[in-house]
């Protein structure tokens, strides 16, 4: 699942919402664990509000991470660092319907690296989350 993690812009990585402070949020870094404060002024977004472009209609961080988990067979995706070409062949293997004019080569970078980080970390499994809906679900009826 995707709640509470955070890309900051200007930072490296991933980082876990930790608390909120008077002005500010507690966030820890999910590659060397530090903790720091994130301002208002810092531009940060929830994993879980980020959307890709498509030809069609927005498609939620969640199930574009989906897609390569099940290309890669929960493995991780290919190196960030790639060129510009391998990224965009690579992303149109995954979405293939994935808008090229508004989907940067530096999106591409941005998704895998945090897909990589997730599947490094074991903390991206779209198996689990799915166990997690029909749990709830049965709750409800019940």
């Amino acid at each position: 699942m995707l709640k509470g993690l955070l890309a900051i812009s200007g930072q490296r990585g991933l980082f876990k919402l930790v608390s909120q402070a008077k002005n500010s949020i507690i966030v820890e870094s999910l590659i060397d664990g530090k903790r720091m404060p994130a301002y208002a002024t810092s531009r940060i977004s929830a994993l879980e509000d980020i959307s890709i472009y498509t030809e069609d209609e927005d498609v939620k961080l969640f199930d574009v991470f989906k897609a390569i988990y099940e290309k890669e067979n929960g493995g991780q995706a290919i190196s960030p660092k790639s060129s510009g070409n391998e990224l965009k062949s690579y992303f149109e293997e995954v979405m293939p319907l994935y808008d090229r004019d508004r989907v940067y080569v530096s999106d591409i970078k941005k998704v895998l690296t945090w897909y990589n980080l997730l599947t490094e970390l074991e903390l991206f499994d779209p198996n689990a989350v799915e166990e997690e809906v029909e749990g709830e679900e049965k709750a409800t009826e019940e």
